[in-house]
């Protein structure tokens, strides 16, 4: 199997490089799996915990924010995996004492921009979730205003009778996808952690 350096890697994550993601998920899934699921989680959790590390990862390259302070892509990954769950285990109210420090991997995080970005990946997470259920002209609607194309042109491309109608549409497919995102059970989990 081929090998790849740490900046390797992160280009590949930065363009969804599918050989660079699998060679990563061979290599360092495992210790991630091991670390949940000896600390109250089981595979399930271990996966998503590592596609969130990820993502995260992901966001911190685009943002161009990512510290790595002399440490290797493997131990930065680790990181970002016991954070994410340490964070999961407070919100799932257990506590951190619990938490089984036996493994190799004993490094903190001291990224102070990292929770700021955790957070607005689950805020993402939550938006993608209920905007995937609405219905498709609604979700093409909401993307073209989200693209930032003109009320008129939009009318042109939804093939509505006027630019007032598409106004109409968008604001209410805008309020149909807020109303769902507030009655999910995760949005208040979200939002009163932030207060």
């Amino acid at each position: 199997m081929k090998s790849y350096t740490d900046e390797q890697i992160l280009k590949g994550i930065l363009r969804h490089d599918n050989l660079v993601l699998a060679h990563v998920y061979k290599q360092h899934y495992y210790i991630v799996n091991n670390f949940v699921r000896r600390n109250q989680g089981d595979e399930d959790d271990a996966s998503d915990i590592f596609q969130e590390a990820i993502i995260v990862i992901y966001r911190k390259l685009k943002e161009n924010d990512l510290l790595f302070e002399n440490r290797s892509f493997e131990s930065y990954l680790y990181s970002v995996c016991r954070f994410l769950w340490l964070k999961q285990l407070e919100k799932r109210r257990l506590e951190k004492e619990k938490i089984n420090n036996s493994l190799p991997f004993q490094e903190e995080i001291y990224d102070d921009n990292l929770l700021s970005v955790i957070e607005k990946n689950e805020r993402y997470l939550l938006y993608q979730k209920h905007f995937k259920n609405i219905s498709t002209d609604c979700q093409k609607i909401l993307q073209l205003f989200f693209d930032k194309v003109p009320l008129k042109q939009i009318s042109q491309i939804m093939g509505f009778k006027s630019e007032k109608y598409a106004k109409t549409r968008k604001f209410k497919c805008k309020e149909l996808l807020i109303e769902r995102i507030k009655q999910d059970t995760e949005y208040k989990k979200i939002f009163e952690d932030d207060t």
